[in-house]
Order: C-alpha cells, then sequence, then structure tokens
C-alpha cells in the first residue's frame, strides 16, 4: 500500500510579485526549492495565510538567492505582495517508509530568508 506523505514545506513564504499574463505556476527562489528539496515543475499545493486561499499549481525556479516567491497566471488573482504563503509537496510511499518519513521543511522570515 501507498501512503501520501508530506515531501516539502515552506512556510511562511511571503509573495513578492505577480503577474496575470504569465502562463501559470509560482516561481520560487532556486535555493529556496533546493532547501526544500522541490524540483521545478514539481506539483505543489499553496495556501495563503492572509485571505485563506489554497490552490494547486507547479513550481518553477526564479533566480537563486533573489528570495522571490512569485505568483503567477490565474495564482496572481489570489494574493498579492506581501501575503504569507505556504508552499508544499507530497510524495507517495510505502507503508513501511511512511512510518519513519521526515518531510524537508524551511521556515521563512524577513526578505524569505530561511530561519529554521
Amino acid at each position: 500500500m501507498l501512503i501520501h506523505v508530506l515531501k516539502s514545506k515552506i512556510h511562511r513564504a511571503r509573495v513578492t510579485a505577480g503577474d496575470v499574463d504569465y502562463e501559470g505556476s509560482l516561481g520560487i527562489a532556486r535555493d529556496l526549492m533546493d532547501k526544500a528539496g522541490l524540483l521545478p515543475y514539481e506539483r505543489i499545493l499553496c495556501g495563503n495565510m492572509a485571505n485563506g486561499e489554497r490552490f494547486e499549481t507547479y513550481a518553477i525556479a526564479a533566480e537563486r538567492g533573489s528570495g522571490q516567491i512569485i505568483l503567477n497566471g490565474a495564482t496572481a488573482l489570489l494574493g498579492k505582495p506581501g501575503d504569507r504563503l505556504t508552499i508544499m509537496s507530497f510524495a507517495e510511499v510505502d507503508a513501511a517508509e511512511a512510518k519513519s518519513w521526515k518531510p524537508q521543511v524551511i521556515v521563512l522570515g524577513d526578505g524569505n530568508t530561511i530561519i529554521r
């Protein structure tokens, strides 16, 4: 049996920009993606802490070290710069592996710098 588990989480990411005319996705600074174990084009679920919106999209790499979190396409209508997001990805693992599973989680502070 396969169990769905949290694979990666970026908590308290602050939206830096939005572009409704972009084709879609969420731009995330590449160093933050690497630290959380997110891959380019990986499916993600986002929760906006400012307005309660939840949306599903995919991650694309923004400039490494830029701190960018960019709402693109339709997701740009679900938040605004300054909003805090929780960004999550999930994996399917065998039930035995799920018992000791540990996700990669980072918590961001000012300027989208990693504080934990």
